[in-house]
């Protein structure tokens, strides 16, 4: 069965070397806070591997494409700097990888606009993975609305960064409204919008039959879901929601299961999807079905 992860992160080895430090020289201490934090017996919550580390990762679990998605940094300079990596790793693996651009509304609407545009040109496929309330701007701050504009004009996804309420706290964690995320999809009905890890429980409110006229140009993605949900949640959400809104994603390289894990990996994770009682259409279509649809690939 094929096997697309529509939500992946990758650093370059000059992260890897010391994140902490890199974090600092950057200005990115939300982004320290999240990835280079230590678990109660001091290992780390992630791993840091190289590109030739990714695709053995990716051949052992037989994914067969990954999408690189940007972070919710806050500078300007470095989602530019991300988004040139992006594209060499999608121009030397073509046939394994596909990305998305980050952005910054901070650089300003000339600067994000080239930014969107260029990004497309070198071969990135969407936005996101973007998070108005980690990056401090508003969700009807002029420049982000021209961006999701452009993203409408140029069918373009855009992957949201979505924090359940009810989930534990953890350093760097900030709240992210759900029905914020209503807001932006009735504004912006061109654009198709990902909301990462299971949409933060926003998938329950489809039971409501307004809401889910309103989340129409809406997808999930289910990216970290064994750090907040248990195995319950695949077909919970699949019972919520048409099965053609559901992408598969891992948060790879974020250890999910860290009691009992110590590197990052897929192996466990579409283990759990088998036990999940997912019949084999739902199973194809999230595994890469959904995700091939959605981003074009």
């Amino acid at each position: 069965m094929r096997i697309i992860d529509a939500h992946v992160h990758f650093y370059p080895p000059e992260v890897g070397r010391d994140p902490a430090a890199w974090a600092t020289a950057r200005g990115e201490a939300r982004w320290a806070a999240l990835c280079t934090r230590r678990r109660r017996d001091g290992r780390p919550v992630q791993t840091y591997p190289d590109l030739d580390r990714l695709l053995r990762d990716m051949d052992a679990a037989g994914v067969e494409k990954a999408v690189l998605l940007g972070w919710y940094w806050e500078q300007p300079a470095t989602c530019a700097w991300q988004n040139r990596v992006y594209a060499q790793c999608v121009q030397a693996h073509p046939d394994r990888l596909a990305a998305f651009a980050t952005i910054h509304p901070a650089a300003g609407e000339a600067a994000v606009r080239a930014e969107i545009l260029r990004a497309q040109q070198e071969g990135l496929l969407g936005l996101g993975e973007l998070s108005p309330h980690s990056q401090g701007y508003a969700l009807d701050d002029p420049v982000l609305t021209g961006a999701l504009a452009l993203a409408g004009e140029l069918s373009l996804p855009v992957n949201l960064h979505a924090a359940d309420p009810n989930a534990g706290r953890y350093p760097g964690r900030v709240e992210t409204p759900l029905e914020d995320f209503v807001r932006l999809a009735k504004a912006h009905r061109r654009v198709t919008f990902i909301l990462a890890h299971w949409g933060g429980g926003l998938p329950a409110w489809e039971a409501n039959p307004t809401v889910r006229h309103d989340l129409a140009n809406v997808v999930y993605d289910t990216a970290a879901s064994p750090l907040t949900y248990d195995d319950r949640i695949w077909r919970t959400t699949l019972d919520l929601v048409p099965r053609e809104k559901v992408l598969f994603g891992s948060d790879y390289p974020l250890i999910l299961y860290p009691k009992i894990e110590v590197e990052p990996g897929w192996t466990r994770l579409l283990g759990e999807v088998d036990h999940t009682g997912l019949t084999p259409e739902e199973k194809e279509l999230v595994l890469a079905g959904n995700a091939a649809r959605v981003l074009g690939l």
